[in-house]
């Protein structure tokens, strides 16, 4: 046992020090890859989208405006973020563990091939216009079968990932009794058991309900069962990609700017009490449903608000060590050690940008969190405003903060000042474009403007004419993001096929000298699974028994593009 604790130090010890081993990087970097030109494809599709809004462009007869709609949000929201988060966080276990054994990467390659097959399976039918349902696919509307077929396959893939990621942590606690996970693999942790959980809920819905009524084995479907059953995990999976991001603010951040992470006992905390109180808050994006009491939704969300308290600690965190940092190199005053920070890397600038997006996008979601104010902006322009901020800002501009030290890093390249100066002119579009378009959605879905309609005068009626130059402003905002999608796409290629050959550090800040030691039960994931599954059985148990045993008529399938 000694022998080999010793022999894994020694191979965890030499893989900091010369970088990832080509096996590892390979598998990041096909991931990464992927999720690039999902951007790259999910950012023309969204360009289309923005000018028909804006009245600007009519589509052809053979694109539909919701197959765009629902092959853009498949890109992004689905593509994008969960290739980037898998290729990072593996390198990240690879990194911080000693890199990846033998049968784990082969677990990767596994979920990648069931992913990509899944994504093939799901995109015939888009391009066919026989799935034209949007990323949520809520029933009644109804798909081709194969549509779903292919999601059964992509939630195969990311369990396939998730036993890998589970195997290698595993492993690796067995050689190091007693120590603390890496920070790194922490969070990659925290966010593998999120995937898991949420994961299932939407594989229930599609396999035990949505491929027998699609395949005519059932005459009807339970429309209430099935849509709590996707927020359940359409919820928890916006929460996973914020996790992501807020685990590079945490520990990647502070190294780049020359300073030391936040405390490590309290940084754990954060990630804990997302992990547990994350799933349960679906029914917050059902508040204009019927059939669900007050009471249960009150419940959700509650726990929708309770996982803003460790968004807090981490505000609060994050603009401390921004403030420590500076001031240790000279910065004076009340603001002045602002002026200390790197603006000109973009590795911190595009994360702090989206740091600084998560404040309104946060205020957003407590606004459609409150009964109220949802029954006002929930069906309108305001709720896609929302989700840009949270995702194509916050969580979006720090994947591409990470893509410009990550890639050369796998690549065993380097970041040039050329390459850094076009990481930063890009960020500025993308956020005017962002800005322009988010500000715009969510002024005009308080007049009252909806969600998911294509362009229409609607009669020339005068109130909604009124839209119109907000409309205008998000395709303008479109064109912008299209450009500063396309100068991302060509800085990451370069940087992975063209940037001259160097070390590249992956940047995984210390925690300050003399920091107390974290208590180890911060590492009982078997408890905190364990209280995360009570809380979901609490919150979901009960209102799903009684949409089974009280089940309304079951809805036939409906095409209604």
């Amino acid at each position: 046992m000694q022998t080999a604790i010793k022999q894994n130090s020694f191979k965890d010890k030499a893989n900091q020090a010369f970088g990832i081993s080509i096996e590892d990087a390979r598998i990041s970097k096909s991931y990464l890859s992927v999720a690039f030109i999902a951007l790259l494809l999910g950012g023309l599709l969204g360009l289309l989208q923005g000018l028909n809004r804006a009245g600007v462009l009519t589509l052809p007869s053979w694109a539909n405006y919701y197959q765009i709609l629902t092959a853009h949000g498949l890109l992004l929201v689905v593509v994008l973020s969960a290739f980037f988060t898998i290729g990072y966080f593996y390198a990240g276990l690879s990194h911080t563990l000693g890199g990846l054994l033998p049968k784990v990467r082969k677990m990767a390659w596994i979920g990648f091939w069931m992913k990509i097959f899944g994504f093939v399976l799901v995109v015939i039918p888009v391009l066919m216009n026989e799935a034209s349902v949007m990323y949520t696919f809520y029933p009644p509307m109804a798909a081709h079968p194969v549509f779903y077929f292919g999601l059964v396959f992509i939630v195969l893939g990311i369990w396939m990932l998730s036993a890998g990621a589970f195997t290698q942590v595993a492993n690796w606690r067995k050689n190091h009794k007693g120590e603390h996970l890496p920070i790194l693999s922490f969070f990659a942790t925290g966010v593998f058991v999120l995937l898991v959980g949420a994961t299932a809920f939407v594989a229930v819905e599609v396999i035990f309900m949505i491929i027998p009524w699609t395949l005519g084995w059932v005459d009807g479907i339970n429309v209430m069962l099935s849509r709590t059953l996707f927020w359940a995990f359409g919820h928890t999976a916006v929460n996973i990609w914020y996790l992501t991001a807020v685990s590079a603010w945490y520990v990647v951040i502070p190294k780049v700017i020359g300073g030391n992470r936040w405390n490590d006992h309290l940084t754990r905390m954060v990630v804990i009490p997302l992990v547990i109180m994350n799933i349960t808050g679906g029914f917050h994006h059902q508040i204009v449903d019927p059939g669900i009491s007050e009471g249960i939704k009150y419940m959700h969300v509650f726990m929708s608000l309770a996982i803003g308290f460790p968004s807090l600690m981490t505000a609060y965190a994050m603009f401390r060590v921004f403030e420590r940092t500076a001031r240790r190199k000279g910065g004076k005053g009340l603001l002045g050690w602002f002026k200390k920070m790197p603006w000109g890397d973009v590795r911190f600038l595009a994360p702090f940008i989206a740091m600084a997006a998560f404040i309104p996008a946060g205020a957003g979601g407590i606004v459609q969190s409150t009964n109220q104010l949802d029954q006002v902006v929930h069906n309108t322009m305001w709720v896609v405003g929302h989700f840009h901020l949270t995702l194509g800002m916050s969580v979006v501009m720090t994947f591409f903060g990470i893509s410009y030290w990550l890639v050369p890093y796998l690549s065993k390249r380097v970041l040039t000042p050329a390459m850094n100066k076009l990481g930063v002119i890009q960020t500025v579009i993308w956020t005017l474009g962002m800005v322009i378009m988010a500000i715009s959605m969510h002024i005009v879905g308080l007049f009252g403007s909806p969600r998911r309609t294509s362009f229409t005068t609607y009669g020339d009626f005068a109130e909604t004419l009124g839209w119109n130059p907000y409309m205008a402003a998000v395709g303008i905002g479109a064109t912008l993001l299209l450009i500063a999608v396309i100068l991302q796409v060509y800085a990451v290629f370069n940087l992975m096929f063209f940037a001259p050959k160097g070390v590249t550090e992956f940047p995984i800040a210390d925690t300050e000298p003399g920091e107390a030691k974290t208590p180890y039960w911060t590492e009982r994931w078997g408890i905190w699974v364990v209280l995360m599954i009570l809380v979901i059985s609490m919150a979901y148990v009960i209102p799903i028994v009684d949409m089974i045993v009280n089940a309304p008529p079951g809805s036939p399938p409906f095409k209604t593009w």
